[in-house]
């Protein structure tokens, strides 16, 4: 298993996702704290380091590598980590259209077809275009 992203335990810790962020965040920590009975919990120091200074990359990277090794050892584990990360991975990509306002303007005379758009995906057709103003 590839290590998780510090940057992402970063924004997590820090809660710039919001509170759905904060979701995951706790999810985190519930799945770090559980164990076998009479077992340490591996990561539990790391996670409660970051969450006191959440911008410090070098703890992010300590939480990242312990989470990889537990896993390595655990494969109960692994699977509920891989899980969260792509429950993690998902909150923080960014939105597949772009955000903010998009301004169309036409100054001018149009001759021929005129498409105003924002996102298109996938083709757009408008057939053979016919002869321009006499």
């Amino acid at each position: 298993m590839d290590p998780i992203a510090p940057e992402l335990l970063m924004a997590l810790a820090g809660g710039t996702a919001g509170a759905a962020g904060q979701q995951i965040w706790a999810s985190l920590r519930e799945l770090v704290s559980r164990r076998p009975r009479g077992e340490e919990a591996h990561g539990e120091g790391e996670l409660n380091a970051l969450a006191r200074t959440a911008d410090d990359t070098a703890r992010a990277r300590e939480l990242a590598d312990v989470l990889t090794l537990r896993a390595a050892r655990d494969a109960a584990f692994a699977t509920a980590l891989d899980a969260w990360r792509g429950r993690a991975e998902a909150l923080a990509a960014p939105p597949a259209t772009g955000t903010g306002d998009v301004r169309n303007e036409v100054g001018g005379t149009v001759h021929g077809p005129l498409i105003q758009a924002r996102d298109i995906h996938g083709s757009i057709h408008l057939g053979p275009q016919g002869p321009g103003p006499a």
